[in-house]
């Protein structure tokens, strides 16, 4: 009989590094967009989303509602996802980009922490230490005055914008991992693109109505923008495929490590590109964060290879 091709090992590795790099590519974008306030541009990304999910959903017959008894989940899937993606969009504008994305990845903690709350999963002493190395880490790149005793400590424009991109962006990591065990606990039941449909029409209803109330709404006057926009919807959507594609054929823990990549490659466009040289307390909050979220999921991947070998035994 013939056998079945092995897949090229690495393969999951290389996707997971491609779209480290896409996602680090559409921050810098957005970065550069002048004229378009967060919410704008994340409207923007919800159209590009559902303009690639409908055909997965009319292809796989899933309909647009979902199971009943899922669909309340499949609202704070898309409520809470879609929140994350404002949140992180406005504290790129506002922050470095290397700082709001370290603080992104403290999300592994966050995960921990929600999942022993809300669905009883073990917290221990290890998770304890992996959260106040990542609280530790947010300090050293919020550099609040009431501790290091000065607002100008190499932070990029004023203090209270960065502030508030650091609220932010704390504020994205916590809903992003809320999604997250919104997921776990809607299992396998619901299919993937039903989970995107709703993150992005929701989000899009959202952004709409907050556009209106904020009266920020205007098509980008700039050519530049305009491409910029396409090119982030594209990117981000690359980086989530791609990213996709990384999980379906390796295990999650390689995967939750070699995403840290993205922090390596926003450090690098930032000073290629924004000509901000991060200091040196950001590097050192970038050291405890992926320490943290490397810690994290290296524990998670041992655990799951041990309840392998116990289920084969």
């Amino acid at each position: 009989g013939t056998k079945k091709k092995a897949a090229c090992p690495g393969l999951g590795l290389f996707y997971t590094v491609l779209s480290a790099f896409l996602f680090s590519v559409a921050s810098l974008f957005l970065k550069k967009i002048e004229d378009l306030h967060s919410v704008e541009v994340s409207a923007f990304r919800c159209v590009f989303q559902m303009a690639f999910v409908l055909p997965g959903l009319i292809y796989y017959k899933t309909g647009f509602l979902g199971p009943k008894g899922k669909r309340i989940f499949l609202f704070f899937r898309g409520f809470l996802g879609s929140t994350a993606m404002v949140l992180l969009y406005y504290a790129y504008q506002v922050m470095p980009l290397a700082d709001a994305t370290v603080i992104t990845f403290s999300s592994p903690v966050f995960t921990s922490l929600l999942a022993w709350i809300f669905l009883k999963e073990k917290y221990s002493l290890w998770d304890l230490l992996f959260t106040l190395f990542a609280i530790t880490g947010v300090i050293l790149i919020a550099r609040p005055p009431f501790l290091f005793g000065s607002r100008d400590m190499g932070i990029e424009g004023s203090y209270t914008d960065h502030l508030k991109g650091t609220v932010a962006a704390i504020a994205s990591t916590a809903s992003a991992a809320s999604t997250i065990v919104i997921l776990r606990k809607v299992g396998k039941s619901v299919h993937y693109f039903l989970s995107i449909w709703y993150y992005a029409v929701i989000g899009l209803i959202g952004c709409v109505i907050a556009l209106f109330v904020l009266n920020e709404w205007r098509l980008p006057h700039c050519g530049k923008d305009r491409v910029l926009l396409i090119l982030i919807g594209l990117l981000g959507l690359g980086g989530q495929i791609f990213l996709t594609k990384a999980l379906q054929i390796e295990k999650a823990g390689p995967v939750s490590i070699v995403r840290t990549m993205d922090v390596v490659f926003a450090f690098i466009l930032q000073i290629l590109f924004l000509n901000h040289l991060p200091t040196w307390w950001t590097v050192g909050g970038a050291l405890c964060v992926l320490a943290s979220s490397s810690g994290t999921a290296i524990r998670k991947w041992r655990q799951s290879v041990k309840k392998a070998k116990q289920s084969e035994i």
